[in-house]
Order: C-alpha cells, then sequence, then structure tokens
C-alpha cells in the first residue's frame, strides 16, 4: 500500500492520557485531566436543554451553512455572515486552508514551539515549512518577516502561544502585519481569546477591513466548554472565504454542536465567570512559581508552562501516580517543564500541594 511520501514520517497529533486509561493503569479511583486546556467548569448549564431537545433530529443532517449559528457569531462580531467559515474544531478550519491554498512549490512560516497542527498539514501538503524560535517564549515576528520570500504563502501568530501563554502585543502585530506582503495570509489563531488579560491584546476584527491577507481562527472548545462537541471558525476576507469554502466537507459540523454553540455564544455571564475564576486560579501558580523560585511564562491563556528544573518525564509521572494528567514538556519542546491547563480551586490547590514536594 502506497500513501503520499509526505505522510511517511508524520505520526497522528498525540492529545493528554485519556482519564479512563490511567484509572484502569494505575489503579486509580479518581483521575484529574489537567492535560488539553479544557475548561474545567464544563459549558454553560443552558446548553443541556439545547443537546436534549436536539436528540430527535439525530437522523436528519445538520444545515452545512450552519445559518443560525452563523448569524448570530456575524452579529455578535458585527461581522458579515459570508466572511465566516466553521469547522469540525478550528483545527479542521486551518486544514480547509492548508488544503486549498498551499502548494508543494510553496512554504509557510510559523514559530517554534507552537501549535502542531500548523506544520502537520503543511507537510501533508507537501509544503516546506519554517520554523522561527521563540524569543522568551514570545512569536520573533522581525525573524518570521525575514524568513517570508517570494514561495511564503501563510504565516501562523498562535495568540496566546500554545504551549507558552504568551501573546504578540497589538503595537506588535500591526507592525509585523504592515510588513507582510499582501499576497501572504497572516493567519491569527485566537484559540484562547476569552481568556486574554492583557489591555494591549490586538483587536484583530477591525483590521479585516484594512488587510484582506488576515484570517482569524476562534473556537467554541476551550472557555465556551464544547470541546467533545468540536466546533470552530475562521474569519476573513469574503471572497477568501468564498474561495476556501469548497475545500470544507459537507456537512462538517453537526446539528448538536451548532446548536449548543449557538446557546453557549449568548451565555455572557458563564463565560466572564469563567474568566474571572480562571485569572483567580492563575495567580495561584505565579505565587507558587515565586515563592520556590520556579521560571514560568505569564500566561493569557488557562493553563501555565512552568519550568521545574528537573526532566518534565519525571514531574510528569509523578503527577500521573497521583491522578493528575497533565503535559510533559519534553513533547512540547520544553524539556524541564510541564504545561498545567487550569482546574478548579480545589484541583489546584492539590496539584500545587504535590509540586512543593519536588522543592523538598
Amino acid at each position: 500500500m502506497r500513501v503520499k511520501e509526505t505522510m511517511l514520517d508524520l505520526v497522528p497529533y498525540q492529545p493528554g492520557k485519556p482519564i479512563e486509561e490511567v484509572k484502569r493503569e494505575l489503579g486509580l479511583e479518581e483521575v484529574v485531566k489537567l492535560a488539553s486546556n479544557e475548561n474545567p467548569y464544563g459549558c454553560s448549564p443552558k446548553v443541556k436543554e439545547t443537546i436534549e431537545k436536539s436528540f430527535q433530529d439525530l437522523a436528519i443532517y445538520p444545515d452545512g451553512y450552519a445559518r443560525q449559528l452563523r448569524e448570530s457569531v456575524a452579529e455578535k462580531l458585527e461581522v458579515n455572515v459570508t466572511q465566516l467559515i466553521f469547522g469540525n474544531g478550528s483545527d479542521e478550519v486551518i486544514l480547509i486552508l492548508c488544503r486549498s491554498i498551499l502548494s508543494k512549490n510553496d512554504n509557510i512560516v510559523t514559530a517554534t514551539p507552537t501549535f502542531p497542527q500548523y506544520r502537520h498539514n503543511a507537510v501533508i501538503e507537501g509544503t516546506e515549512v519554517k520554523e522561527v524560535p521563540l524569543v522568551d517564549g514570545v512569536h520573533d515576528l522581525d525573524a518570521m518577516l525575514d524568513a517570508i520570500d517570494e514561495n511564503t504563502k501563510m504565516v501562523f501568530v498562535c495568540n496566546p502561544n500554545n504551549p507558552t501563554g504568551t501573546y504578540v502585543n497589538e503595537e506588535q502585530f500591526k507592525a509585523f502585519i504592515e510588513k507582510v506582503p499582501e499576497d501572504v495570509f497572516v493567519i491569527s489563531d485566537e484559540a484562547y481569546f476569552e481568556y486574554v488579560e492583557a489591555k494591549d491584546y490586538p483587536e484583530t476584527l477591525p483590521l479585516l477591513k484594512q488587510y484582506p491577507n488576515l484570517i482569524i481562527l476562534r473556537t467554541f472548545s476551550k472557555a465556551y466548554g464544547l470541546a467533545s462537541l468540536r466546533i470552530g471558525y475562521g474569519i476573513a476576507n469574503e471572497e477568501l472565504i468564498k474561495a476556501v469554502d469548497p475545500g470544507r466537507e459537507p456537512f462538517n459540523t453537526n446539528t448538536i454542536a451548532q446548536r449548543a454553540a449557538l446557546t453557549a455564544l449568548n451565555d455572557d455571564q458563564f463565560i466572564n465567570d469563567c474568566y474571572n475564576k480562571n485569572r483567580t486560579e492563575m495567580k495561584k501558580y505565579e505565587a507558587f512559581c515565586e515563592e520556590f523560585g520556579y521560571d514560568y511564562y505569564r500566561s493569557q491563556a488557562n493553563f501555565i508552562l512552568i519550568d521545574l528544573k528537573v526532566a518534565g518525564s519525571e514531574v510528569f509521572n509523578r503527577l500521573l501516580n497521583k491522578g493528575f494528567i497533565t503535559r510533559n514538556g519534553e513533547a512540547l519542546g520544553f524539556p524541564t517543564s510541564v504545561r498545567i491547563t487550569l482546574g478548579n480551586a480545589d484541583q489546584n490547590d492539590r496539584i500545587i500541594e504535590e509540586l512543593k514536594k519536588l522543592h523538598i
């Protein structure tokens, strides 16, 4: 059997270990997953009723255009309905863009370490990937500009960045996109947008009118707590959306996901509560790091990357045996770190107590 040569060295995306698998392997009754940046508070309580009402329509194909959700998102963001494309998570929007735009003669420019699916999807298309190292955990936009050449089709800016939680500020982003050639697409991946505290975080939506090469990605998987339903979206110039839409699979977002996202979108109080709880819990980790002298990046997301000065696998396994699933920094490009999704208050208190034992 033969597959594309570009597939031969690729491995599937590696998510955090499943809870049930850890319970079975280690004989634990309780396991807390703090590895995949999910919302520990779930989703809006209003979503449950929406989902229950949708069960009667399981035999019917979903609205392939996601019209109701599309209209509500467009109204909330003050964009046109034709500026939106929906995907099976924002991951699929990345796939659609790469499928529609990239070829073997092109290249993309991205940071490293960052979200791996930019690279993954470009490689499948046979596209060269130019990776520019982070500086102090932040995208080096000047170096990324220097990496652009006549074959560059896309530049990815993960903002806030995964796995560091750092961000490119508004002044930096505007100066960057101003210098990017008009025929190079700038993808601003804003999966953690709802968690951002920084006052100088870029307001990218107004920039769409000035820069037709800008593409913004957002998702319902993180703060909205709908990760298992897989729904995200892209916002861009109408002509671009029209051009790449044929690369989208028919009925790629299901009925339950569309309706749940619509309900979640309109529960601003839930999102505000999650934001406030996240910032409160983040301060606990920051205080822990300051007290014990551990390096960390100030995160604008719902996770924190901490350098505990020992092998990431050692910390990962120690926490795993205590029932906490985190992410080993060795797999993320930070060999002496772990990335921890912020849980609820009790979960965070317990995991910080375990981390303190490393210092004894």
